[in-house]
């Protein structure tokens, strides 16, 4: 096996070993644990030492039951302290879990060569002098694994993390071996053995103590090298399964002899103890250090999604600047278009006036004015759109909505003729007023105009705008902007005000989600409808001041 030669490490990285029950320390709850455990066999010792010869009767069933029972704990306990070795790669945890996985396996070889549990005299050419030996063994083999336990605990070297694999399939193996060697031995040479009993009774006193006696020495070196070497929770309670099994030789075969007894019995009560403390302390501690690990899941889950909640917040508020940012650029650049494009237009319709033979200087003076007009006409745009991002309180003020339709329908005069668009404009029958944001509720206007006219120029057949203004049922003002262009889609109908969404190859996608953004800060509504037998109405109501 191949081992780790920088002892000098050792130490450090132990520092760095998970916790697991080979090198948690006691605490002092667990230490009195361990002790009344401990005072609590030696009372029941002393509490069945008078009584220890009498006759109890005899279960033939009682050996393989308990045979079982202390195979399943010893297999238990020894593959928990294989699963702990495989972690801390100390040799100590593979001797101790391979000495817990021979007291299973020899179990078993002891209960089917115990005379009346199977057979008269045990299974396979077993002989009285069978189950004796292999009890002695297997009451020995525990203490021989501490004591190798307890050598080798303290020591630097590990295993490497790529042997323990191969190192506990060989532990396996050897410990198999040894105990199919032991049983064979038992059965088939039990001529060889010493003869300790005779019809299931012992022969003598000398021969029924030496097995005991050599148990107890051996449990006398691995208590008194382990225990001032206890540092680990495994430490303490190896001590006490230890203690339990030196009791039950000194109860059952050093001060008692004979089988069926109560001393008989109350020993096998002493290797239950001896097979299920550690395994039930093991899987105690698993349960605790599992619930810690589980809160501790637990907590860094809710660290993590509350660190990745603070992610995403970081990154919606960076798309939302981003957003915000492109938003700004793309109105500002839909709603100045229209002015710079009157500007261009009157410009050069003014330089035409000035470029004539006799220059038509009232004329190109009234462009130059429309051009200044449409320049502070930008101006103010600009400064609502930049209020309207920076939510600042807006001016508002009571106008005439009939005017505000002839403004805007004068600002496309040019292009309403060019493109040979009949306008028609209906007017409620008394005036109109709201009170909000002119310059914004005039974008709104040239919004809807702008979109009618792109809309219709594509198209044959009769174009025709028709705007109009009217009270509803509500006692809101209604103000409606018709075209007969292509129309829009139906299922686009709601989506035509999502921002950035456009039909138009030249689209930004703006318009309308700004237009709807100005009706819903003036607290009105603003929709779209098929118009017959084509095109569109866009409708938007404001809150009435009528005169």
């Amino acid at each position: 096996m191949t081992e780790s030669r920088d002892s000098a490490l050792a130490p450090a990285s132990r520092i760095t070993q998970p916790l697991v029950l080979a090198n948690i320390p006691p605490s002092p709850g667990q230490g009195r644990i361990a002790r009344a455990f401990l005072l609590a066999l030696l009372v029941i010792l002393l509490g069945t030492w008078p009584f220890a010869a009498i006759r109890l009767p005899e279960v033939d069933a009682f050996v393989p039951t308990l045979a079982a029972a202390l195979f399943v704990s010893d297999c238990v306990t020894a593959a928990l302290l294989f699963a702990q070795f495989s972690i801390l790669r100390q040799w100590a945890l593979l001797v101790i879990a391979s000495g817990y996985l021979f007291s299973a396996l020899i179990v078993i070889a002891h209960a089917l060569t115990f005379p009346g549990a199977f057979t008269p005299t045990g299974v396979l050419g077993s002989g009285l002098q069978s189950a004796v030996w292999l009890y002695w063994f297997w009451h020995a083999g525990l203490p021989i694994s501490i004591i190798g336990y307890a050598l080798l605990k303290d020591t630097d070297r590990v295993a490497d993390a790529r042997v323990t694999r191969r190192a506990i399939s060989l532990s396996v193996v050897g410990v198999f071996a040894l105990v199919i060697g032991l049983f064979l031995f038992v059965t088939h040479f039990e001529h060889l053995l010493p003869i300790l009993f005779v019809d299931v009774r012992p022969l003598s006193l000398f021969r029924r103590t030496i097995g005991g006696m050599v148990v107890l020495a051996l449990g006398g070196i691995a208590l008194w090298l382990l225990w001032p070497r206890q540092r680990s929770l495994l430490d303490q309670w190896l001590i006490v399964a230890l203690c339990a099994l030196l009791l039950e030789v000194a109860l059952a075969s050093v001060l008692s002899a004979g089988r069926y007894n109560l001393a008989w019995y109350a020993g096998r009560f002493y290797q239950l103890v001896t097979a299920t403390v550690v395994m039930v302390v093991l899987l105690a501690e698993m349960t605790r250090l599992y619930a810690s690990l589980a809160r501790s899941n637990a907590m860094l889950q809710y660290e993590r999604k509350r660190l990745q909640r603070a992610i995403d917040a970081q990154h919606r508020e960076r798309d939302a600047r981003l957003m915000t940012g492109d938003a700004v650029a793309a109105t500002i650049a839909h709603e100045v278009k229209q002015p710079l494009a009157a500007m261009i237009t009157r410009s050069e319709t003014g330089l035409r006036w000035l470029d004539r033979a006799v220059p038509e200087l009232h004329m190109a003076r009234t462009e130059f004015m429309k051009i200044a007009a449409d320049g502070h006409r930008a101006a103010a745009v600009i400064e609502s759109i930049r209020a309207n991002f920076r939510k600042d309180e807006r001016v508002r003020a009571s106008f005439d909505v009939d005017n505000l339709i002839e403004e805007a329908i004068a600002l496309f005069e040019d292009d309403l003729k060019s493109h040979r668009i009949l306008v028609k404009v209906e007017r409620s029958a008394r005036p109109l007023r709201v009170i909000g944001d002119r310059i914004q509720l005039q974008q709104v206007l040239l919004n809807l105009i702008t979109n009618a006219i792109e809309a219709m120029i594509t198209v044959d057949g009769p174009r025709e705008l028709a705007v109009s203004s009217s009270l509803s049922d509500d006692g809101d003002v209604m103000i409606s902007v018709a075209d007969t262009g292509m129309g829009i889609a139906a299922q686009d109908l709601q989506r035509v005000f999502d921002p950035l969404f456009t039909t138009k190859s030249r689209g930004m996608g703006m318009g309308l989600s700004i237009c709807r953004s100005i009706v819903q800060a003036h607290d009105g509504m603003l929709w779209v409808s098929p118009n017959a037998p084509r095109g569109s109405i866009f409708q938007f109501v404001l809150g009435a001041k009528t005169v």
